[in-house]
């Protein structure tokens, strides 16, 4: 962990992490479908942590209407209609340059999202519709892949977690 030692100190002297879940972290992928309000929360929470590689997936580009509830975009953003994939890329890259961004500027949809799933520990649910949700429960639960559902609408927000063959899947 000597390379790490200073970015994630704290973590590594929080004992439910410690050296062995920090380097676990450094080693995990994690698909992030979805990178509005929530998936962008997702998505910053995981390059501060120092996940080794994160694959944001989003069709849609910032919006001015968006900088009020998602904060990893800017006005420079929105004014030059970045897709939000690249925007959040490079925001998350200039907060962690040790970790592996994959920007996918593509719609969730049954022709690409197993391959989207494909060779990731965890995926992780930024979406604000469900029948992008069922397709990703599909595909995790058909690959043995853990998700996790969230949303967050107006003041409350849902999660619920999915492992295969373990707990309910969200069908």
């Amino acid at each position: 962990m000597k390379s790490h030692s200073d970015r994630y100190s704290r973590q590594v002297l929080f004992q439910p992490i410690g050296e062995a879940g920090q380097r676990r972290l450094i080693s995990s992928r994690v698909v992030i479908i979805g990178c509005g309000a929530l998936g962008s929360a997702q998505a910053e929470s995981l390059a501060r942590a120092g996940v080794g590689k994160l694959r944001i997936v989003d069709r849609d580009f910032v919006e001015f209407s968006n900088l009020q509830r998602q904060t990893m975009f800017t006005e420079t953003d929105a004014a030059e209609r970045l897709p939000k994939a690249i925007a959040a890329a490079d925001h998350l890259q200039a907060m962690n340059s040790e970790i592996h961004i994959e920007p996918e500027i593509v719609d969730a949809n049954h022709s690409n999202i197993e391959r989207l799933v494909d060779n990731c520990d965890l995926v992780l649910d930024g979406t604000d519709n469900f029948a992008t949700r069922y397709l990703i429960n599909d595909a995790c639960v058909k690959h043995q892949i853990n998700w996790i559902y969230g949303a967050a609408v107006g003041s409350y927000g849902v999660t619920m977690t999915i492992r295969p063959a373990v707990t309910a899947c969200l069908r």
